[in-house]
């Protein structure tokens, strides 16, 4: 193992053993490379007059570049759009992030957490934590109802194994009782369990309430307290589109930093959704544990292998990227344009609710419970959902996904509020046109 990375693990040890061990393989042998990137770093610092560490081109003292790539980018220098960004990321940004996300999550007040490291985007920040986190064969526990890339990057491309706990329950509630059940089934099999909840919820739109947030957190300390080791990734892709008085506004991430040695809580979040940057691909890992001591050289470690891993990985996120969210962030409008869209998703998730409260519907599908996000589910009770996509498709012109057989998703982020109920007419008039057919 190199020598980085022996380091690197003796700090985690002394401020948290359990953290150590929780490490994939990769993740113990994970490090952030001196050689040319510090040796770089050194040069950007003390090389006054002549700097030929950078693998970049400059040409009288300027980043090199085309003038036919700047007249696309509009008051952002090549210094800040072309170069190469840190495999951290922007210092300012993960600055700039590591402060609203204090702001979002008033329960984090008093513990310590790491400073963000950039992704290129949420994806990437499921896959980096996989790497960090998740060896073959093991247990990764999630929902039933989940977004199926979660399929491609623990199980296919990792090799964890997935167990499912049932989403829901009969009063329409998070389903404590068989979370709880799967929870301690696996704990009781398995050293280590890595537990991954995403709220807003992909496909159904669910987040949960002040009460489950509560009882799930109970329940997961319970599961470390017991001497399970309880890796926790709270998949916060959707953060902030809360539609419902109830619902919890913070991430469960803020509830679970510091609760026992045993549990390490870590935030996957990013400006894909919640600054409407959705192809600029910039996302963050943050994490929450508890420790022996000055917490900071644990969470400097864990960074410098999580920076280790993009680097190895993409080498950098889009300087361009970080440097057009920060801009955004920084900017006066900036709350204001976001509580602006924030309006516009909340008034569709409300009209969703209003046109599905229609009797008429009812013999067609029930609707799995919504309060958040981008999304909202139903479940077709006479056809299957595949043939009736490709149906509406075909004949009506409406697209949605189908997930399984019996499953439909419908994200309402993408069509007008004045579409709303022209579009569950539509598939309820493919089911009659299926239902006819047979």
């Amino acid at each position: 193992m190199n020598a980085l990375a022996v380091e690197l693990n003796q700090i985690i040890a002394q401020r948290n053993p359990q953290i150590l061990d929780m490490l994939s393989r990769v993740g113990k042998a994970l490090f952030f490379p001196k050689g040319i990137l510090s040796q770089s770093a050194e040069a950007k610092e003390k090389a006054h007059r002549i700097n030929a560490t950078i693998g970049i081109a400059r040409e009288t003292g300027h980043t090199m570049c085309f003038d036919s790539i700047m007249a696309s980018i509009q008051g952002i220098p090549p210094s800040q759009s072309l170069t190469y960004a840190p495999s951290f990321g922007i210092p300012a940004l993960r600055k700039q992030w590591h402060q609203e996300l204090l702001a979002k999550n008033p329960s984090i007040d008093g513990k310590p957490i790491s400073l963000p490291v950039v992704t290129c985007g949420v994806t990437h920040g499921v896959s980096i934590f996989a790497d960090l986190w998740v060896d073959a064969e093991d247990v990764v526990i999630l929902p039933e109802l989940m977004w199926g890339n979660y399929n491609m990057i623990l199980d296919v491309r990792k090799g964890a194994r997935m167990s499912h706990f049932a989403l829901f329950d009969d009063q329409g509630g998070f389903n404590l009782v068989d979370f709880q059940r799967v929870i301690d089934q696996e704990a009781a099999a398995n050293k280590k369990i890595v537990v991954l909840l995403n709220f807003p919820q992909n496909p159904t739109g669910y987040s949960i309430s002040k009460d489950e947030a509560g009882a799930i957190v109970n329940i997961l300390v319970r599961a470390a307290e017991r001497g399970s080791q309880v890796v926790t990734a709270l998949d916060d892709a959707y953060f902030g589109l809360f539609y419902e008085e109830q619902t919890l506004k913070e991430s469960l991430f803020a509830l679970l930093c510091g609760r026992h040695p045993n549990l390490l809580a870590v935030k996957l979040d990013g400006g894909t959704k919640e600054h409407f940057i959705w192809g600029l691909r910039v996302g963050f890992i943050t994490y929450g544990a508890s420790c022996d001591g000055d917490a900071a050289p644990l969470y400097e470690a864990l960074e410098k292998k999580t920076a280790g891993a993009v680097r190895g990985n993409i080498s950098n996120a889009s300087h361009l990227s970080q440097t057009i969210l920060l801009n955004s962030m920084l900017s006066p409008g900036n709350l204001a344009e976001r509580e602006a869209k924030f309006k516009i998703l909340k008034a569709r998730a409300l009209k969703v609710k209003i046109v599905l409260s229609n009797a008429k519907y009812d013999a067609a599908w029930d609707v799995y419970p919504f309060n958040s996000g981008y999304f909202m589910c139903l479940r077709l009770k006479t056809v299957e959902a595949e043939p009736l996509r490709v149906h509406l498709l075909d004949r009506y012109g409406v697209g949605l996904i189908a997930l399984g057989r019996q499953d439909l998703r419908v994200a309402f982020s993408c069509i007008d509020e004045a579409q709303v109920e022209d579009l569950f007419d539509t598939v309820l008039q493919g089911i009659k046109d299926l239902e006819a057919m047979t």
